[in-house]
């Protein structure tokens, strides 16, 4: 059903080139998330993890 609604808008050459670029582009965000939260005030975010929240309670 997918197929056939992106066939409609895109053709096959280009559904072929977005499913090689699918990985390409997953690993890239990953990279992209991971560079984010070391940059930035990693426990501000980390803050919202629930497992991790837990490590960074304050102690006033």
């Amino acid at each position: 059903m997918v197929q056939n609604i992106l066939n409609k808008f895109v053709g096959p050459k280009y559904i072929t080139l977005i499913r090689a670029w699918v990985p390409n582009l997953a690993t890239w965000g990953v990279v992209g998330g991971v560079a984010l939260i070391h940059f930035t005030d990693w426990q501000l975010i980390l803050g919202y993890v629930p497992y991790i929240k837990g490590k960074f309670k304050d102690d006033e």
